[in-house]
């Protein structure tokens, strides 16, 4: 006899559960937002790849500019001047730049400098190509660049925080320091093979065209209209205004001093590369881009390191962490005699430098208030490249008078001078916090 059939409908079948391939790549794309969620905002995923594109250029450009003042006139005094020529403008400029930062859309005073910087990449290409520049104009091209930068840094800057939420901010801070020490790492690396293959030229033609995939980059953007600017007072008090702000806020005013003093006696040691390169180690054009990559090695591991989540405290103690590696291995680098060696110690500087960098300047943004936040990203770029003329014009005295290595050696120790500071303040906020929470359990 047949067994009639089960008239109840049949359960529903379970979905598949995700197998090989596919959940490696659910897996993958988990941990890819849990460590870096701001590339997950197209925004700033589109700012994230052209910055990258065109930070490779700017830094083959920085290392064939270098390399040709050295050809031009081997003197560490007028290597000096290259570092002078690229930030005085920084130091003249930035704090109107942050005003104008606040004051109008910042997307458009970007597409505006980086359109600028295009333009000044091809006359200095144009220039090296039909000809021999003498170092004047070639000091006068930087002053360019500088002046460029002046305005385009206090605004790219604050412009991070419109292309992600508030929440994924510190993150975007950390990619947009990686994305820039890539490129550290690899423009330098890039320049390197290129001056030793075909000279200063084509450096500065591949940074000229790589300005094309930041301004698409803009362009395609769909960003949220702006809020309205407050546009009242003329420029003048709206600059000091901020500069009021952040001086009265000590948090933001110990960071700021800090980090002038470490940007304007510690950070310039770069400018003395080529020296290292092309006679105290005598490695040549080959091996002074392969110093600036292992600096380069080094910033990369500190900005991957900073997409870590971290609260104020840990923020705090990478400042000390990294401003100590910082200065201890400008020491050990100007005593080194040996290349690998010194390749090796550029690492651990890079890696210190941008630790208290980057910590820096993610403090600083989740200090500040928005409508202070191009002025008080000038006052950052002020400290961090601004203060670098007479920094740079220092150092390049010191090697002409008293030889390359005690310049650095006197950057070493300014910069370990600062991290002894830290730390002694890190102890002061450590016996503040235990007396506030001892005060808050007595209270409860």
């Amino acid at each position: 006899m047949a067994v009639p059939a089960d008239p109840s409908p049949a359960p529903p079948a379970s979905p598949a559960e995700p197998v090989g391939l596919d959940a490696a790549r659910i897996v993958f794309d988990e941990l890819a937002r849990a460590r870096f969620p701001a590339l997950y905002s197209r925004n700033f995923r589109l700012y994230w790849i052209g910055q990258g594109v065109s930070l490779i250029g700017t830094w083959m450009q920085s290392v064939a500019v270098g390399w040709l003042v050295w050809r031009l006139s081997h003197s560490p005094f007028l290597l000096g001047l290259v570092g002078v020529a690229m930030t005085l403008p920084i130091l003249a400029f930035s704090l109107y730049a942050g005003v104008l930062a606040d004051r109008f859309v910042r997307r458009r005073v970007i597409l505006v400098t980086q359109l600028l910087a295009m333009i000044q990449a091809f006359v200095f290409a144009a220039l090296v190509t039909f000809g021999t520049p003498r170092v004047e104009i070639v000091l006068g091209l930087v002053f360019v660049s500088g002046l460029i930068n002046a305005f385009d840094l206090p605004a790219r800057q604050s412009f991070v925080a419109e292309t992600v939420d508030r929440a994924h901010l510190p993150n975007a801070i950390a990619l947009h320091s990686t994305i820039f020490n890539s490129a550290r790492l690899l423009g330098p690396a890039f320049a390197g093979m290129v001056l030793a293959t075909f000279g200063e030229a084509l450096c500065f033609w591949i940074n000229a065209f790589s300005f094309v995939a930041v301004l698409v980059a803009l362009l395609r953007m769909d960003l949220p209209s702006p809020a309205p600017r407050v546009n009242e007072g003329s420029a003048f008090a709206r600059m000091f205004e901020g500069v009021r702000y952040a001086w009265g806020d000590s948090r933001l005013r110990n960071l700021l001093v800090l980090l002038g003093t470490a940007g304007s006696i510690g950070f310039q040691y770069t400018v003395l590369l080529p020296v290292y390169a092309g006679s105290i180690l005598g490695t040549g054009a080959a091996g002074y881009g392969a110093l600036m990559s292992a600096g380069g090695v080094g910033a990369l591991a500190a900005a991957l390191y900073m997409t870590r989540k971290q609260g104020r405290a840990g923020l705090r103690r990478n400042l000390f962490f990294g401003l100590a590696a910082f200065g201890m291995a400008l020491v050990a680098f100007s005593q080194s005699r040996i290349f690998g060696l010194s390749a090796a110690i550029n690492v651990v500087a890079g890696f210190g430098m941008i630790l208290y960098a980057a910590s820096t300047n993610t403090l600083i943004q989740l200090t500040v208030k928005e409508e202070f936040r191009g002025r008080v990203m000038s006052l950052y770029t002020l400290m961090f490249i601004g203060t670098a003329p007479a920094g740079s014009f220092l150092l390049g005295a010191i090697a002409e008078h008293l030889g390359t290595p005690t310049a650095t050696l006197f950057s070493g120790a300014g910069c370990a001078a600062g991290a002894t500071w830290v730390f002694f303040r890190l102890r002061t906020l450590a016996r503040r916090d235990v007396a506030e929470a001892a005060g808050a359990a007595a209270s409860g």
